[in-house]
């Protein structure tokens, strides 16, 4: 790998210019909100995106109060499709592209959007992207140094989800078994994990010492949802072995951790820890949000959340609200961290793309921006996220306040429904701060705010850019025998040895040397680009 200092000496031989403004000719600004789309022609639309909730399900039409708004709003009728993130989700949207039925709309990974824009799936997004045309999105949510950062093979056919800035990536532990197992047998002395052997002796005292006291052999110590793709960043072992950011600059080099050499120390842990028989056996199988059902099961005690209300003590979706109704048990989890000195993760980046179909007539295109940069909006935010003004939040200068009872009744009991519309152009859990507000549950204690403040606080790595392969290279098939090779080792072999020469085939045959010098010159052209912007600032 070269060194950065090297890399941030080299010119970049072309440089990507996103069009701010483009042809003024061509340019309509997105409908204000203000009023609706009576007089234009109604269209129908069909998008598709991702949704981390795999129980959220939208309500009978009758209930949509967000369908109903949209469609009467922008004279549309639009059909929402939905999955969980991962292998089966890019399996239909490559199903429905084979069958000429591509959403006008929809949402993408990273990885499997390098492979659309190679076969030219999605439109161009110059003229329809632009701060005219999407004045909230581009007000609030994304800059153009971002934007111009998230492009890949010398074109803009996606473009960010808004994200959220705050990250609250944490393990959690079931203190109550904890406290359970202690006054059972005292020499135990279990206690919250701050290093990698106590987080062992919990696993194995959850897995083998009936922490529920039900006289049954039917609990685990850890739970994660692979998927049945790739090791997850769910496991601590990631981060005990300073390896938990997907990327990380270290000593002025750039490592791709899940393939880097050091990746053996993390399989040989994984490995023996899945021989202690501590691990829920369906974590490799289980899809997003199936670890969480082990746990509100009572079936695992812990897990891996990045959401900031996981824990959190009356919050209708939290792991431990539903632990506590599901079992009827006084569940208590709390956060640990057993590397606090490593990075948990790298800071903020946007992440999964939305991209425009290129089978999607202009008319379509046009008033599905306007839709988006709606939802981007103070209006179209409050009501994906918290519901209807005076019905289930009131305003109070810049507070959002709401009404935990009229939104259980009207949201949370008919699906969680807004885990879905929120998630369609930001996320469920996005904090409102760019839009100048502030959210306030009444509910939340100040138990809460401390886990919450405390995984804020966590390490993060700076990354500082987007990462694209080099045009012409095939990330996808690269992860996918990453991946296999990794699962191979996992499963299939006694030891760890074979790593360092699955690696090299890696690295030669896979591309993956030309991918990580591609990525470690973008960062170090985003690193220079910083500097010159402070100096100038």
């Amino acid at each position: 790998m070269k060194k950065l200092k090297q890399l941030a000496a080299l010119s970049i031989a072309s440089a990507l210019v996103l069009s701010a403004c483009g042809n003024k000719e061509d340019e309509k600004p997105a409908d204000s909100g203000n009023g609706t789309n009576n007089g234009k022609e109604k269209l129908s639309l069909n998008w598709l995106v991702m949704v981390g909730n795999s129980s959220a399900q939208l309500p009978d039409k009758s209930k949509d109060f967000v369908l109903k708004t949209i469609e009467e709003k922008f004279n549309v009728t639009l059909k929402l499709d939905y999955m969980s993130p991962g292998t089966d989700y890019v399996s239909k949207l490559n199903t429905r592209v084979a069958g000429g039925d591509i959403p006008d709309i929809f949402q993408i990974d990273g990885t499997a959007s390098n492979k659309f824009i190679l076969d030219k799936i999605p439109a161009d997004m110059t003229k329809w992207v632009t701060s005219a045309k999407m004045p909230n999105y581009f007000k609030y949510w994304i800059n153009d140094v971002e934007m111009q950062r998230y492009q890949i093979q010398n074109v803009f056919m996606r473009a960010p989800i808004p994200f959220n800035r705050e990250q609250f990536a944490s393990h959690y532990v079931r203190k109550d078994w904890i406290d359970a197992l202690n006054k059972k047998d005292p020499n135990l002395k279990l206690k919250v994990p701050t290093n990698y052997e106590e987080y062992l002796a919990v696993a194995k005292a959850f897995t083998f010492n009936d922490p529920d006291g039900n006289g049954k052999n039917d609990t685990f110590g850890i739970t994660a949802a692979a998927n049945g793709n790739a090791i997850p960043r769910d496991f601590p072992e990631w981060i005990k072995n300073n390896l938990a950011p997907g990327f990380i600059i270290e000593n002025g080099q750039f490592i791709d951790t899940a393939s880097d050499i050091r990746l053996s120390n993390v399989l040989s842990d994984l490995k023996a820890l899945i021989n202690l028989k501590v691990v829920d056996p369906d974590w490799f199988l289980n899809k997003p949000g199936q670890q969480f059902e082990k746990v509100q099961q009572g079936k695992a005690g812990i897990f891996y959340a990045t959401a900031r209300d996981a824990v959190f003590e009356n919050t209708p979706n939290s792991v431990q609200k539903k632990t506590r109704d599901v079992t009827g048990q006084p569940a208590e989890f709390v956060p640990f961290n057993i590397a606090p000195n490593n990075p948990i993760g790298y800071e903020a980046l946007p992440g999964n793309a939305w991209m425009i179909s290129s089978k999607a007539s202009e008319a379509k295109i046009q008033r599905s921006i306007e839709i988006l940069d709606w939802l981007a909006g103070e209006e179209g935010f409050l009501l994906t996220h918290y519901g209807q003004a005076g019905v289930h939040y009131k305003k109070e200068g810049n507070k959002v306040v709401v009404d935990p009872a009229a939104y259980k009744k009207d949201i949370t009991d008919n699906g969680s429904f807004l885990d879905i519309w929120g998630s369609v152009f930001s996320a469920p859990t996005i904090s409102p701060s760019k839009l100048g507000l502030e959210y306030v549950n009444p509910n939340e204690t100040e138990r809460d705010r401390q886990i919450a403040n405390t995984v804020k606080g966590y390490k993060y790595t700076l990354l500082g850019t987007n990462l694209a392969p080099i045009p012409g290279m095939d990330l996808s098939a690269f992860r996918k025998q990453l991946y296999s090779y990794q699962n191979k080792i996992l499963f299939e072999e006694k030891d760890v040895s074979n790593w360092p020469k699955y690696r090299e085939e890696l690295m030669t045959k896979y591309q993956g040397k030309g991918l990580f010098e591609g990525y470690a010159a973008q960062v170090a052209a985003a690193l220079k680009q910083d500097l010159k912007f402070k100096a100038e600032n």
